[in-house]
């Protein structure tokens, strides 16, 4: 079975429903920054899913060659901000947990005002 574009992209959409489904539905912090994680992984695997389905280029004199790694780079970027992401709300989730020692999203509307 060959595999096309649309078969991951199919993926990606099952991947980033899940992540989207668990950070709305749950309250735990943790499971919200883990659901975020999923989303962003499924935004990578369509970049370089679509980059890896793109049309050859036509060089000079009719030579073809491979388009270039756009979407793997793009990738390097959002793994770059997923580890950014993941370290702050870490060090947000420990530090509210220290404080009123719980990780649920609800108890932290205690922090307005």
């Amino acid at each position: 079975m060959i595999l096309s574009l649309g078969h991951y992209l199919v993926l990606s959409t099952v991947i980033f429903s899940i992540g989207a489904a668990g950070f709305l539905a749950r309250r735990n912090a943790l499971i919200a920054l883990m659901s975020i994680e999923l989303m962003l992984n499924a935004v990578n695997l369509m970049l370089v899913a679509a980059n890896r389905w793109q049309p050859l280029v036509q060089g000079e004199g009719g030579a073809t060659t491979a388009p270039a790694p756009h979407g793997h780079v793009f990738v390097f970027f959002v793994i770059a901000v997923a580890a950014a992401e993941a370290a702050v709300g870490l060090a947000i989730v420990l530090s509210y947990y220290r404080l009123r020692k719980t990780v649920r999203t609800d108890a932290a509307d205690m922090l307005r005002g």
